[in-house]
């Protein structure tokens, strides 16, 4: 069975093909992306802009070609926090589904974190314990669980667009300005209540954790197994926050290939990673390429699987 998946971000818009066998093991076919920044401007405005949703069309038809090669059983395109915070997000879906035939699956804060959860562990067989961390261009999930149960979810109003757009007046960022950032997600980061980190291996999923893990390592070029499990350290993100603060935009993009598309957003990123390693005291962090398309496949299989009688997936 082959599962299409389309994750539209603030920042990105992610496609995964993957393939699912009868016991429900998931190899991926096809890992697309493409950085059209949907979410440009929502923060403060709370409207999707018309060339932003003009770029994401094109990225969507596309992907639409591509998915046609495979013939998925089920696909699935979902919106996540710039979607969720416009106003104009019906008209969006109306867009979408006129000019692609896509039916557009908003997901809440809480979706959103339980299945990027389960797309994180389905990468770390080896891990039972787990506190998945998604930061994307508008929010940041939290969530805590194990292999079986998901104990605790939350999503905060910080990402690495969010805060850009909000407080970097200037490139590289001021002191002060990278002082209110700091606040707010401090400030947001007190929000999670009666969650017990304590004994549980921090995941990180999504750009922000993928990118600083190929900056640790000093790739020129984007290699899916060399981020994939990579453990960064707390001294690595310290200094690599240290780094890119200090840095303009146009000298970020000179890092890596990495950091088109992201050269103006990362160090906020690296802000949001540097606080909550702090914060709830980790020390390092096992970096994912899996997050919540990974998620939404499963679901999917999990749906037919249910539906002809077969089993769970892990």
């Amino acid at each position: 069975m082959n599962v299409a998946v389309i994750d539209i971000g603030t920042n990105t818009v992610l496609l995964l093909i993957a393939s699912f066998d009868a016991k429900g093991k998931i190899t991926p076919l096809v890992y697309e992306q493409r950085i059209p920044r949907l979410g440009r401007g929502v923060d403060e405005l709370r409207n999707l802009q018309p060339e932003a949703i003009q770029r994401v069309l094109e990225v969507l038809k596309e992907y639409r070609q591509i998915i046609s090669e495979y013939q998925p059983a089920r696909i699935v395109v979902c919106g996540t926090s710039a979607v969720r915070d416009a106003h104009n997000r019906e008209e969006f879906a109306a867009r979408v589904k006129a000019e692609t035939t896509f039916s557009l699956e908003v997901l809440s804060g809480e979706d959103e974190a339980y299945w990027t959860y389960r797309g994180a562990i389905s990468g770390i067989p080896d891990v039972s314990g787990a506190t998945v961390v998604d930061i994307g261009g508008g929010s940041t999930e939290i969530i805590v669980g194990d292999r079986t149960l998901v104990k605790n979810t939350i999503s905060l109003d910080i990402g690495s667009v969010r805060l850009t757009e909000r407080f970097f007046k200037h490139d590289p960022p001021t002191h002060p300005e990278l002082e209110a950032a700091i606040t707010l997600v401090e400030n947001e980061l007190a929000r999670p209540k009666k969650f017990e980190f304590q004994g549980s291996t921090l995941v990180g999923v999504a750009g922000t954790a993928t990118s600083l893990a190929a900056l640790a390592q000093g790739l020129r070029e984007f290699r899916v197994e060399a981020v994939t499990n990579y453990h960064l350290t707390l001294d690595t993100v310290y200094h690599l926050f240290r780094t890119l603060r200090a840095m303009p935009a146009a000298h970020i993009r000179e890092l890596s290939e990495v950091m088109e598309g992201r050269s103006d957003v990362i160090a906020a990123g690296a802000l949001i990673l540097r606080e909550i390693m702090a914060h709830y005291k980790f020390s390092e962090m096992i970096v994912s390429e899996r997050g919540v398309r990974y998620g939404l496949a499963i679901r999917e299989w999990e749906r037919t699987a249910q539906q002809q009688g077969v089993g769970k997936t892990g």
